[in-house]
Order: C-alpha cells, then sequence, then structure tokens
C-alpha cells in the first residue's frame, strides 16, 4: 500500500496532499459469492467501515466484478481526469482506437468528507479491429519473450500504460469488463458513500482503506490498482519495488502511478494471463519458500520449487504484505512468507470474505461456518462457478 523511495511526482494534482510518512496501517476487505449471485455494495462499505482506525483519510476505494450488465462485452474504463484539457485529449485518441459505445461523467453523491475532487468519466468501448497503433504506443521488441501476439488484451493493457505515462492529467484505473474500479482520497467509507456503491450490485467486491507511508494520498494513488480484469488490494510494503519494477519493465509494463501497489497488478497479468502459470503456483512465485525450505521439500516439490525460483527470481515480492487480488472469475489473497500483515478468512454457503480483521467479517456475517487464519505464504482462493443474472446498478 506504500510507495517507492525517491519518488519523483510529475503532475501537479498530486502535490495538492501532503507527503505524509507515517507508520503502517491500512485495511484490505474482499467478498465473493462463489455462485455467482449479486449483492450489492453495502456489505462491503460496512466490512471496510469497521477497520476504519487503519487509514488515515488519504485513500479509499473499491473493486466490483459483475456491475455492468448490459455491457458485459464492452471494455469498461474508468478515468481520472486532472482538467478539461486531458480529458479532451485522451477521447480524441480513445476516439481513434475504440467505438464509444456509452460514455459518462460517474454519477457521485455530495459527500461533504471528499473535496478536491477531480473529473471522472466512464467510457464503454468497442476496440477497432485493423487500426494500428504505430506512433501511439512504443515499439518494445522485449514484449516478444512472451509471444505478444498483437491480442486485443495486448492492446488494451499497452494502451492503458501509455496513457497514464504519457498524457498529462489523465489516468486510466480501471480497464476491465464488467468490472469497475472506485477509489479516491478520503476514508473508504465516505468513498463508498461518494461513489453511491449502495447503488450497485455485484458477486465480487474488493476494498481498500489507506495509511500511507512513502507515497503522497492522491486520487490515482489509491487502491485497488488494476490492468484489465485485475484489481489489487494491499496492505504493507514492498522492499523489493525495484526489482519488481524492472522485471516487469523488462516484459514492456510501466510502472507510472507512485505507489509499489501497482507492480503487483503487472505481476499477476505476466504470469497468469501471459505465462499462464496455474494459480496455485503463483504463491511459490511471489512468496517463494526460503531456500532451505526448498531442500527439505520431497524431490518432485523441490525441483518444482527451484524452478519457479530461477526462472522468476524477479518476481519474488519481499517485504511485509498482505493482498487481495480480484478477477472476473476468482478472488486470490496472499501473506507474505513469514506473515507480517494480518490475514484472516471465513465462509458461510457460497460466501467467501478475507479481511485484515475478524470484526469487519463479523460486521456483515455474525456467524460464519469457518473461520481461519491463513498461514504465510499459502493462498486463498475463492472461484466463481457461475453468474447469476440480475441487476448490476
Amino acid at each position: 500500500m506504500s510507495g517507492t523511495e525517491n519518488i519523483i511526482i510529475k503532475r501537479t494534482k498530486k502535490s495538492d496532499y501532503p507527503d505524509y510518512n507515517i507508520p503502517s496501517g491500512c485495511a484490505v476487505f474482499g467478498i465473493l459469492n462463489e455462485e455467482g449471485l449479486l449483492f450489492n455494495g453495502s456489505m462491503v462499505i460496512d466490512g471496510i467501515a469497521m477497520m476504519h482506525d487503519r487509514s488515515n483519510g488519504l485513500g479509499g476505494g473499491f473493486a466490483a466484478y459483475g456491475i455492468y450488465p448490459g455491457f458485459e462485452n464492452e471494455w469498461a474504463f474508468h478515468i481520472i481526469y486532472d482538467d478539461e484539457s486531458s480529458r479532451k485529449n485522451t477521447e480524441e485518441i480513445l476516439n481513434v482506437y475504440f467505438r464509444m459505445v456509452y460514455e459518462e461523467e460517474i454519477p457521485v453523491r455530495k459527500t461533504p468528507q471528499i473535496s478536491n475532487i477531480p473529473i471522472i468519466y466512464r467510457y464503454f468501448l468497442k476496440y477497432r479491429e485493423g487500426i494500428s497503433a504505430d506512433g501511439f504506443l512504443d515499439t518494445n521488441p522485449a514484449k516478444d519473450r512472451l509471444g505478444h501476439d498483437g491480442s486485443e488484451e495486448n492492446f488494451i493493457a499497452d494502451f492503458v500504460m501509455k496513457v497514464n505515462s504519457d498524457i498529462e492529467g489523465a489516468y486510466i484505473i480501471s480497464s476491465g469488463k464488467n468490472m469497475g474500479i472506485f477509489k479516491g482520497v478520503g476514508y473508504p467509507e465516505d468513498i463508498g458513500n461518494f461513489f453511491r456503491l449502495d447503488e450497485y450490485k455485484g458477486y465480487l467486491w474488493t476494498s481498500h482503506g489507506r495509511f500511507p507511508t512513502n507515497s503522497v494520498g492522491w486520487w490515482g494513488g489509491a487502491h485497488p490498482f488494476g490492468l484489465l480484469g485485475w484489481s489489487v488490494v494491499h496492505n504493507g510494503e514492498i522492499s523489493s519495488y525495484g526489482r519488481n519494477q524492472r522485471f516487469v519493465d523488462s516484459f514492456g509494463y510501466k510502472c507510472s502511478l507512485s505507489t509499489d501497489t501497482e507492480v503487483i497488478a503487472y505481476l499477476f497479468d505476466l504470469l497468469v494471463r501471459k505465462s499462464s502459470i496455474d494459480l496455485e503456483l503463483v504463491n511459490m512465485i511471489l512468496a517463494a519458500p526460503l531456500w532451505e525450505q526448498i531442500e527439505r521439500m520431497p524431490e518432485g516439490d523441490r525441483q518444482l520449487a527451484k524452478t519457479l525460483r530461477i526462472l522468476y527470481g524477479g518476481a519474488l515480492v519481499n517485504g511485509p504484505f498482505s493482498i487481495i487480488v480480484g478477477s472476473n472469475n476468482f478472488m486470490f489473497a496472499l501473506n507474505d512468507r513469514i506473515k507480517l500483515r494480518p490475514m484472516v478468512a471465513a465462509k458461510k454457503e457460497n460466501f467467501l470474505f478475507v479481511s485484515s480483521e475478524e470484526s469487519a467479517i463479523k460486521k456483515v456475517c455474525s456467524e460464519p461456518e469457518t473461520v481461519w487464519h491463513p498461514e504465510g505464504g499459502i493462498p486463498v482462493i475463492g472461484r466463481l462457478k457461475k453468474v447469476k443474472a440480475g441487476s448490476g446498478r
């Protein structure tokens, strides 16, 4: 949830918020209905609000899946703008590469606790096939290392990173299908009220209350961080950020949002989507066992663990962390390998809950069937079985 040292802030809007360097807190909370039943955002807002004191008002946010029925096949871009000029410049480029099915300023509710509000739009887009991106997207031969095949998903990922790094005052914070990220500067319950999330319904929700340490609190730097259908909320600090950033950069990913959490979204896209690593093995890369632990494993497991450490050593995440990753098909939660950040999980019927504190789970589910504290480096994985029809908003 924190950022890297000596960050150079290039955009003026970030300077509206002071650069606090204070002890780490942060809260993460996620709910998945594995049957795909839709439920409104009030449940996740109530849960994250129980951990109010773990954040300090410099960032809150939510990711929600299944919220856009009728637009399931369009790319849903949520974009934060500093001003009308940046909106105009970005929309000119969007119109070149996409057909706009629908666009609007995201509806919000007047909330006294939320101020310095940027311009926030959403767009439902169809990719214009056959349009050359030469002259806009950079040519980077390193992308071919994992079979950069010119697919639509690859284009979207490259497009998002290009806009975020090169277009002054425009930040694409959400770029998946049938999902959206809503975030800003404020306590999470106030951000949820501001974006009227009680009026949306989804089958998977994640949320975050931020307590920044080494990075500023600004609208684009709040959690979740997203790319395509990925969303990541994070409590902790990635001491390996420099190495992780260089690793993803070698495959064409560009970190530009001034916080270490951004790199985790790119790691998941690289490992799961591009490299087709089984989800059950991702923890063996991000929170890999110590070498002495690997040497004590049975032979087959030992060889697998060694291979993953060697091939993906640059993806090993060091430092205290707990993360919840959302996607259109699953929720994935993970602690660092020695569990320096809290995480508790629970189940009741088709609901899976993951939280920084058990109190948040008990707030929305008073009698869970099972409660457990995952071991360090051992993931919690909930998979979507099917999506029930219903209204998203």
